[in-house]
Parts: C-alpha cells; sequence; structure tokens
C-alpha cells in the first residue's frame, strides 16, 4: 500500500513531542503536552530530520540542559497588555464593592492582558463635590484614607475627571458611576461623546427624560462609546443583555415582557400569607434590610415604573416615567404623610399601616379562594405600547408563582417564545451581585477595546 506523506509527517510529529516530553521532569512534561497544540507542532517542526534524529536531538538537549524553549515557557507565553483607567463616582456599599472585586482579580485580569487600575474617584466630602486622582492608581485603602485626610484630593469636576482617566488610559478610559444622582446622570452623554465608556446600575438615565435618554443612545449608536446598563434592571440577572443581544439583535419579535422587578415587594407577596398582617409583613421585611429607611420607596411601585420603562425603551417604546400608571400599595391619606419629631420613619410608618390590614388579608383571601398568588409586576405590552404597574393574581402555574425569598422574575413572551415564554429568574438586590453585574459589564467592554 502507497504510504500518506501527510499521515507520515503527523506521525513524526507526534512521536518527537512524546519522546521529547518523557524526556523532561514530569512538571515540565506537563507543561509541553498541556501546551497548545499550534504552539506544540510548532515546537515539533523546527527540524526536519527523519524521526530517529529528531528524537534523539531531543534526548540530548534535554540531557545537556540546553533546550531551545523550556517547556514552562511553552504554556506560559506572555500576554499584551493594555492599559485600561477607570473612574468610580459613587463607591458605597455597591461601588465599594466593585472597587474591591476589581482588585481581588487583578490576576485574572493581567491572564487576560488588561491592565487596569482604578485612576480616579469621585464622592461627597464636607458636603462638597470631591475627587482624587493619581496616575499610578489609587487602592480601595488610600481612597478610605483620603475620604478623612484634609488634604488629599481636590474639588470635584466629572469633566476634568474624565478627561484624565481618558489620559491615563491612553484613551481607553471607563467611568462607574455606583450612584442615584440626577447631577451625576446629566454627565453620561457628555462622557459617552468624549468616548469615555459607563457602567451603571443607576436607572435615572435610561428611565428619566426621554431627551436625555436618546442623546446617551445616540452617542453610542456612532461608535463613540458603549454604555453598559446591564444591572438597572435585575442586578446581575441577564434581563437587559438577553433582550439587546438573544431576543432584539437575532430578529426576534417582543410581544410582552412582565416581571417581578423589586426583591423587597418580592419578598413581601412570597411570605404574605393569609392570616398574616400586611404591617407585620412589611416589618419582617424591614428587620431582614429589604426595605429603604422609608419604606413607600419601595411600596410606591417607582422603582418598578423606572425598570419597565428601561425595559420598554429597549423595545423601541418612546415612553416617560410619568406616562406610567402605578397601582401604589401606599394608601393615598399615608402618601404625603410626616412622621412626628423624634419617630423612626419606618417605624411610624408602619404603625400608620396597621389601619390598613383588612384591606390587604381581603386582597390575600380572594387570591387563596381562587387557587392563585398575589404579585406586584411590572408589564411592558410592546403592541399596544402601554407599561403598567400593579398587585395582581396569577394561578399558581404560572412562573411568578414559583418565586421564592426576594427573586426577581422575567418573562420574555416573543413570536419565538410560545407558547412558553423565556423566564430568567434569581437574586435581583444586593451589593455584591450587584457590583458583579456591573464588573461584568466592565468586562465585556474591555475586550472591544
Amino acid at each position: 500500500e502507497k504510504a500518506d506523506p501527510e499521515a507520515s509527517m503527523l506521525r513524526s510529529v507526534l512521536s518527537a513531542t512524546m519522546v521529547a516530553a518523557l524526556a523532561l521532569p514530569s512538571t515540565s512534561a506537563f507543561s509541553l503536552l498541556a501546551a497548545p497544540t499550534s504552539v506544540v507542532l510548532r515546537s515539533s517542526l523546527r527540524s526536519s530530520l527523519p524521526l530517529a534524529k529528531s528524537a534523539s536531538l531531543a534526548t540530548s538537549r534535554t540531557a545537556s540542559r540546553r533546550s531551545t524553549m523550556p517547556a514552562a515557557g511553552l504554556s506560559m507565553m506572555a500576554v499584551p497588555q493594555k492599559d485600561i483607567a477607570v473612574g468610580i463616582v459613587g463607591p458605597g456599599l455597591v461601588g465599594g464593592e466593585l472597587w474591591k472585586q476589581i482588585e481581588a482579580t487583578q490576576d485574572k485580569l493581567k491572564a487576560a492582558g488588561l491592565n487596569v487600575k482604578v485612576a480616579a474617584v469621585s464622592n461627597r466630602k464636607d458636603n462638597k463635590a470631591w475627587m482624587m486622582c493619581n496616575e499610578g492608581g489609587i487602592s480601595f485603602k488610600e481612597y478610605e484614607a483620603g475620604m478623612t485626610d484634609p488634604k488629599a484630593g481636590e474639588e470635584g469636576d466629572f469633566l476634568k475627571m474624565a478627561e484624565f482617566i481618558k489620559k491615563v488610559g491612553g484613551g481607553r478610559a471607563v467611568m462607574f458611576d455606583t450612584t442615584a444622582a440626577e447631577a451625576v446622570s446629566d454627565m453620561y452623554a457628555p462622557w459617552l461623546e468624549a468616548g469615555v465608556h459607563v457602567c451603571t446600575p443607576n436607572k435615572k438615565v435610561g428611565s428619566g427624560p426621554l431627551a436625555r435618554y436618546k442623546r446617551c443612545k445616540e452617542a453610542v449608536s456612532e461608535g463613540k462609546a458603549l454604555w453598559g446598563m446591564e444591572t438597572t434592571v435585575g442586578a446581575g440577572l441577564p434581563i437587559i443583555n438577553v433582550l439587546q443581544t438573544d431576543l432584539i439583535g437575532t430578529g426576534d419579535e417582543i410581544k410582552t415582557i412582565e416581571g417581578i422587578f423589586s426583591g423587597t415587594l418580592s419578598y413581601i407577596f412570597n411570605t404574605f400569607k393569609p392570616g398574616d398582617k400586611f404591617s407585620d409583613v412589611i416589618t419582617d421585611a424591614k428587620n431582614k434590610g429589604f426595605t429603604e429607611p422609608d419604606p413607600r420607596d419601595d411600596l410606591g411601585g417607582v422603582d418598578v415604573a423606572r425598570k419597565v420603562v428601561i425595559l420598554a425603551r429597549e423595545c423601541g417604546l418612546d415612553v416617560e416615567l410619568d406616562d406610567v400608571p402605578i397601582k401604589s400599595l401606599v394608601p393615598a391619606e399615608l402618601q404625603s404623610w410626616s412622621p412626628k419629631e423624634g419617630e423612626v420613619l419606618a417605624d411610624a410608618f408602619i404603625e400608620q399601616m396597621k389601619a390598613y390590614d383588612d384591606e390587604k388579608t381581603k386582597l390575600m383571601q380572594d387570591a387563596v379562594d381562587k387557587g392563585q398568588v398575589l404579585r406586584y409586576v411590572g408589564k411592558v405590552d410592546v403592541a399596544a405600547k402601554k407599561v403598567t404597574v400593579e398587585l395582581a393574581m396569577y394561578p399558581k402555574t404560572h412562573p411568578f408563582a414559583g418565586t421564592q425569598y426576594a427573586d426577581n422574575i422575567c418573562c420574555f413572551n416573543t413570536a419565538r417564545y410560545v407558547p412558553q415564554p423565556l423566564v430568567i429568574q434569581g437574586p435581583g438586590a444586593g451589593a455584591a451581585v450587584t457590583a458583579a453585574g456591573i464588573y461584568a459589564d466592565f468586562l465585556k467592554i474591555a475586550k472591544t477595546l
């Protein structure tokens, strides 16, 4: 039978590689065998000598410890590094956690070819705008020390801060905004237009004035910079990415989006049972740290409305927050109520809510009698161009009936996902998962730089 020259050459390559590997210490042999195929083949094909001579050459070089390239070098080739400078605005609970995650993963970043440094930070100090900038980078501990050092830092200037990180990163700059401040929200468009990328959990831009939102999206569409906004809905859950890329980006048609987008209200209605007093359930949620200092911020439904406005706009609907009818869980009589001097707002409010316990207990009992559950949901009806936020009943077979603890859940009803919707469910709140979601947005952007 006629010999196949390609097969013969491959056998020579593999044999030479194995001989070279077996002639090395065990750790080096593992490195060689674990090296990328292209590296192994390139190393093995350096010589056009016959198999026996190639094998002898590999053995003799190993014995004399004068190998052309140490085996460890084959699997540990240097990764070119690109500098990326970041700025953090308002490093509180979430921002501080994000900073720590960046510091804890420096080895992973460098292995991916990313030299990431926090070059600027901004916060309120002595009730004034303040920032600290350093070309060599700032650690979280240095930031904390700077907040108590009257000589550290300088007057805050968001444009100057953006220009600084852009210079330090050689044009590769990302701003993290972990505030909910309107003054910072107003800076997104100027940052993006200047080529500074933005990653944020701040819902104010995505759900605020439509003109401001469109200006930001225009900067992104023109390729000036990217806007990572995954954590504006569902914290670390991949809701925005699935909507933008997996569904709309692939040509699917969105019919409706509905979900439980408040961890606080999810917990309340997952634990509220017949016979319970609604005020007691709120107290339990407060004691577990779910509610805002003013529980009306959760029970009012505005936070949920912001999230569904963001989703609606991503579907192409020109909707303003004021256009959304919100069924508030706060009685009308308590919406403008204020506690007496010396009272703790949350405790005083819950005491006032006791007068309305019977109303909520009846709603719960009605749902149970119908074999259903109560859930506080936000909904986007794309065809009807309608966005709503309300307390509604759902059958026990519905995905919303299966939520646990403080789950967020989002159901996408589309032209492709029928008759069952695409469902995303999981923790939708918490500093760690929110920070991780912001960090993930950053890594996606970093890959494009």
